[in-house]
């Protein structure tokens, strides 16, 4: 988990880069940008917000031979290395993007390169770098006082609320490949920044784990409890396999499903399922790792809990407590009018 509150930037390089294929350049800056306070505040948050707000899925380095080809991967060490380097190994960062910047799709933009202190990862104060490009120009209005009127100029910038591209590289985990965090807005061109220029894979860390087997038991709901038994059970599998999640600190597969599953003869077909579907999941071999708790609130949030009736009514059930489902809903079948009914039990309606 990362804060980047108290982050400092501590250099910041600016290039542009044009689009090789369509003979467009690249302008490397001679010297690093100047900070003062308010530059500083503007561009931490234009750099830092769409990291608050992403969910943390953290890739690492590779390279089909050993990581230590991986051209982002080398520069990245040689900063960490000797921050003091990092201008003249922003150059290098500018180049090797733009030698990828060959499809016609991909835009011309300015390349920021940065070095930063301070930054907490799991609750450790580390460095890491800072790569953002910005591509999208802006319409703005710039109004002008000339003499008793008011003029109009039209001019083109950068929208500060949204950047385009950027990733974090923590210098952490060097030997797996470092870890590292990205974001794109833009998506007609990310294999450009995720394969091309940074030659990055998922990390199979917790997060990794904990997400890809929430995500693997939601698609097991679907396809086998949901046919099996009925809704209310599907959303009562998925509650109970979240809240095991929530309330421990280590996943062990057998403890879980004799925990979460209600039918005992779901077991085997769960086994089965994992053999036939685990693999795209990445976790056909993963049965114990630690759980990441920032990653089981955020496939929570993400979790339907609603039964959707035919007769346009919807039924919400309640995650924060999965007895509630069990001891307040029952399903039943109506013999006089040939149809199912939930009988709701309740003490007193709660006002909005």
């Amino acid at each position: 988990m990362i804060n980047l509150y108290s982050t400092q930037i501590e250099s910041i390089s600016i290039h542009r880069v044009g689009n090789k294929n369509k003979g467009e350049g690249a302008f490397l800056s001679n010297q690093p940008f100047t900070l003062n306070d308010e530059t500083t505040g503007l561009l931490k948050e234009y750099f830092f917000k769409p990291f608050r707000e992403k969910e943390e899925n953290y890739f690492k380095f590779t390279n089909e031979v050993d990581v230590e080809f991986n051209e982002i991967y080398k520069l990245a060490a040689e900063i960490f290395d000797a921050p003091e380097s990092c201008h003249a190994v922003s150059k290098k960062v500018a180049t090797h993007l733009f030698e990828q910047s060959n499809h016609p799709h991909i835009k011309s933009g300015e390349l920021y390169v940065t070095h930063l202190t301070d930054v907490l990862l799991d609750n450790k104060k580390i460095d890491a770098i800072g790569i953002f490009k910005s591509e999208l120009k802006h319409d703005f209005l710039q109004l002008i006082e000339n003499g008793e009127n008011i003029d109009i100029n039209i001019l083109q910038g950068i929208n500060i609320n949204k950047l385009d591209k950027g990733c974090l590289i923590f210098n952490s985990h060097k030997e797996e490949g470092y870890k590292v965090l990205s974001v794109d807005s833009n998506r007609y061109d990310t294999k450009y920044w995720l394969e091309n220029f940074l030659g990055v894979d998922a990390l199979a860390d917790e997060t990794f784990y904990t997400k890809n087997y929430l995500k693997f038991c939601q698609n097991f709901a679907k396809d086998v409890v949901l046919p099996a038994e009925d809704k209310q059970q599907e959303v009562l599998f998925m509650n109970k396999a979240v809240n095991h999640f929530a309330k421990n600190d280590n996943f062990e597969e057998t403890e879980f499903l004799n925990e979460v599953m209600e039918n005992p003869e779901l077991i085997p077909e769960f086994k089965h399922y994992k053999v036939e579907k685990g693999p795209k999941f990445s976790v056909e071999d993963v049965s114990n790792f630690n759980i990441a708790n920032k990653a089981v609130s955020d496939v929570r949030k993400k979790i339907k809990n609603v039964i959707n009736l035919d007769t346009n009514i919807q039924i919400k059930m309640d995650f924060i407590n999965p007895e509630s489902a069990e001891k307040f809903v029952e399903k039943g079948w109506d013999e006089e009018r040939q149809m199912y009914y939930y009988l709701v039990y309740f003490n007193k309606e709660e006002k909005n």
